[in-house]
């Protein structure tokens, strides 16, 4: 188990390399290719877009992860248990798409621009739903290859896109530019679950009884899945409600429209990307992780849960601090040379060192989830939410510009991650 642990890790690292380095590469491409002006407005449409993938895959990648990880479950059952469930919410998803799109973007964001993206992501959704449930069995049997390839060719396909139609539509509406994002996200998924299939076991024999719902894996399903997708719609959530927030308060203290969608654009599409661009390692990481201590943790075998979890902080540290002392001591040249800007440099200096801890949270999260305390993870997200919507509300009165998102953003990771620290010593002791 040890040694499966270690090859599924480096494999999602490796992989987490190349996918970060396309995903950089997209980004730079996407950057350079439209103006700063339709990259603040589709960043405004980012929170958004998040807030309804977490909805689509409604965390049963997690607990699809985490029961076949147990190894005392039937795999297909698990599965074909949760997948009856996961149509009725991706119609249902997309349905409410439909109906509140013009709400959203005429009301909300005030920007009519945004409509046609937002109805564009319903098409998105089904893709995201299967994608992320098949992705969920491989992590669960730590086979985490199919994942890397599928997730590679699906960058690789975007980046194509990018290259050959962003320089056709740049003279564009913004309103086509976004919808055209959004679509493109349709293309790549497809590609992404043809991949993913291609891995699956061939000899399964499957019959229409298969379909009809185990009470006991849905049980237990939802008794992860609940917590993660709760977890993950109140951040959502929280990042949902950020741009609309910073649009009606900034403008009722006197700044314009174009003055907050520029600053965001910067912020959300060019700073907060290039922090995160270490959270492959510690994702990978903890992928890896949550099936492995599921099983040690299911054994009773305690002293090993500590070990991996150790070990894995103390990767997530080296690399953290690695990392935060390039983004203090070279911000500049960092943007410069990937974003081909300078704007941002003093917001990459004072979030580099409160994205450190950041980078500790994804193991600890795991961890959790593996040892049947979800929950934990789910108030960790209610409270840092709520102070940081509180805290973003409060500042953005103070006429402090967007410094009121950094601000905010930073409360948000200290008590998040100093939360989880307490939590999961608590229960491993």
């Amino acid at each position: 188990m040890k040694n499966k642990l270690i090859k599924s890790t480096i494999i999602l690292i490796i992989g987490g390399i190349i996918t970060k380095v396309l995903s950089l590469i997209i980004k730079i491409v996407l950057t350079r290719s439209i103006s700063t002006e339709a990259l603040g407005q589709y960043m405004l449409l980012t929170p958004t877009l998040i807030l309804i993938i977490n909805l689509s895959q409604a965390g049963f990648p997690k607990a699809i992860s985490k029961l076949i990880g147990e190894e005392q479950t039937n795999n297909k059952k698990v599965v074909l248990s949760i997948l009856p469930i996961q149509v009725i919410n991706t119609v249902f998803l997309m349905i409410l798409i439909f109906v509140f799109a013009k709400t959203l973007s005429y009301k909300l964001l005030n920007n009519s621009n945004l409509y046609l993206g937002i109805i564009s992501m319903a098409l998105v959704v089904p893709f995201t739903s299967i994608t992320s449930m098949i992705n969920g069995y491989f992590l669960g049997k730590s086979n985490t290859l199919p994942i890397i390839l599928s997730n590679t060719v699906e960058l690789l396909i975007k980046l194509f896109i990018y290259l050959f139609y962003l320089p056709i539509i740049k003279n564009k509406s913004i309103s086509y530019i976004i919808c055209f994002l959004i679509l493109t996200n349709v293309i790549s998924e497809m590609i992404s679950i043809l991949i993913l299939l291609v891995f699956l076991p061939k000899k399964i024999d499957i019959r229409r009884r298969d379909f009809i719902p185990k009470v006991n894996y849905l049980r237990r399903s939802f008794s992860i899945s609940i917590p993660t997708t709760t977890s993950r719609l109140i951040g959502s959530i929280g990042f949902f409600l950020e741009p609309i927030i910073l649009t009606n308060i900034l403008t009722n203290v006197g700044y314009s429209t174009k003055y907050i969608s520029y600053n965001y654009g910067v912020i959300t599409g060019y700073v907060i990307p290039l922090i995160l661009l270490p959270s492959f390692f510690t994702i990978a990481i903890s992928d890896a992780l949550l099936p492995n201590i599921s099983n040690d943790y299911s054994k009773g075998n305690i002293k090993k849960v500590k070990y991996k979890l150790k070990l894995s902080i103390l990767f997530s540290i080296i690399i953290g601090v690695i990392f935060t002392t390039i983004f203090i001591a070279m911000p500049e040249v960092l943007l410069k040379t990937i974003y081909h800007t300078n704007k941002g440099t003093t917001y990459l200096k004072v979030l580099a060192p409160v994205f450190f801890l950041q980078y500790l949270t994804s193991p600890l999260e795991a961890t959790l989830d593996a040892i049947g305390k979800s929950k934990i993870n789910m108030l960790s997200m209610t409270i840092s939410t709520l102070i940081g919507s509180i805290s973003l509300t409060l500042l953005s009165l103070l006429k402090i510009g967007l410094w009121s998102l950094i601000i905010s953003e930073s409360l948000s990771i200290i008590i998040s991650t100093i939360y989880l620290y307490l939590k999961t010593s608590k229960y491993l002791n």
